[in-house]
């Protein structure tokens, strides 16, 4: 056979060989198994490290979560009472609108009264349509009125312009309120959410997971901003209150001190007018006295002219029957002188009497002249006293400024 043809036969290895084997396997085994005991040792180190780790790092996000939601919490209880200080600044605000609205109308109502006190006097008559202390009291008061309505007016505007920024700073807050409250309800879920929850996922994405693009001092800064703000407009509004308090007061002191003033005016103006009219009244009384007697003593004048004017005739009359005496009887005796003396003292008396009575009723002429115009006088004043006292004062009576 030949020997190119014949099995492969495995070679023989020696007994050192055999020995050497079993040893380098025994000590790869061992080596194996110390790396494994190792490797065990590490990764139960490694498994308690990583969970001492985890434990670790979500406590303290739990911590800084629960640090956060104090935060929030307190900067949102700090919102909410500086929120509750602004809507009572609105309200108040609001509140002295309708005291300004109302103060407003008093004061327009007052003017109308002033202005028909103007209008009523104005129809006085005569002498008594005179530029007298009511009248320049009336003036004051309608400067003072216009002066209060252009105050109250401008007051009304920048309450609303208060209003408006008190409302402005509110949007903010209840803004931030907002936010706070979404911010409240994600981290409260965040710190109850457990790692063995079934809604839990993780993200493969690529980009940042972390959108936050505010800085923590930001943050702070924004919160801070708005309560300070909110702040410094409550403060502004409580100044602009006690303003408008001391304003009103002020402007009702001095309208009810011209009121007074101009009443005041007026009962003397009055008292004057009435004092007048019982002057004229009585002159008047004395006048149609004298006018009676003047009217008496002009009857009893014709009548003594009419008297003579009998004696006159009998004198006549005899000194024309001795006219007639015949001859030597026509003497010129004591009877003839004093016929003709009687006469001429008649005529003399009735001339004395006719200008007397000439006199007399030019005098009672005058006095009914001066009659008249006492009436009209007395007229004028009565017309006077009634538009003063009756409508004028009437009318102001209903005269009142309040501090609403």
């Amino acid at each position: 056979m030949d020997a190119n043809c014949s099995p492969f036969l495995p070679s023989k290895f020696t007994l050192n060989e055999w020995h050497s084997n079993n040893q380098f396997r025994y000590r790869c085994a061992e080596a194996q198994q110390e790396l494994s005991d190792r490797i065990l040792v590490e990764a139960t180190r490694a498994c308690e490290f990583a969970a001492e780790i985890v434990k670790a790092n979500k406590e303290e996000t739990d911590h800084r979560l629960q640090e956060k939601l104090n935060d929030i919490e307190f900067r949102k209880k700090e919102l909410l009472r500086i929120r509750k200080n602004i809507a009572l600044e609105i309200d108040a605000l609001l509140i002295y609108k309708e005291r300004l609205t109302d103060t407003l109308k008093s004061i327009k109502r007052n003017a109308l009264i002033a202005e028909n006190c103007f209008i009523a006097r104005d129809r006085r008559l005569g002498i008594d349509l005179v530029h007298d202390d009511v009248e320049k009291n009336l003036l004051k008061e309608r400067e003072v009125i216009q002066k209060a309505e252009s105050l109250l007016d401008q007051m009304l505007k920048e309450n609303g312009e208060q209003i408006r920024k008190t409302k402005a700073t509110l949007y903010y807050i209840d803004h931030d309120l907002e936010n706070k409250e979404s911010n409240l309800h994600i981290d409260r879920h965040n710190i109850n959410l457990k790692e063995t929850d079934f809604n839990l996922s993780i993200y493969h994405g690529t980009l940042p997971l972390d959108k936050s693009a505010v800085t923590l001092n930001e943050w702070e800064f924004q919160t801070n901003s708005n309560v300070i703000s909110a702040i410094k407009e409550v403060n502004n509004t409580k100044r602009f209150r006690c303003y408008i308090d001391a304003m009103i007061k002020q402007t009702v002191d001095d309208l009810t001190k011209q009121k007074d003033v101009t009443n005041e005016a007026f009962r003397q103006r009055i008292e004057q007018t009435r004092e007048a009219k019982t002057k004229l009244e009585l002159q008047h009384s004395e006048v149609v006295k004298q006018i009676n007697a003047m009217s008496t003593n002009i009857a009893r004048i014709k009548k003594s002219i009419a008297d003579k004017e009998g004696y006159m005739a009998l004198a006549h009359t005899r000194l024309g029957h001795r006219c007639q005496r015949p001859r030597m009887e026509l003497a010129q005796d004591l009877v003839e002188a004093n016929l003709v003396k009687e006469i001429h003292e008649l005529r003399n008396v009735v001339a004395n009497l006719q200008q007397m009575l000439c006199e007399a009723e030019a005098s009672l002429r005058y006095m009914l002249k001066t009659q008249v115009q006492l009436e009209e006088d007395i007229n004028v004043k009565t017309n006077t006293l009634k538009i003063d006292e009756v409508e004028c004062m009437t009318l102001r009576q209903s005269m009142d400024y309040h501090a609403y």
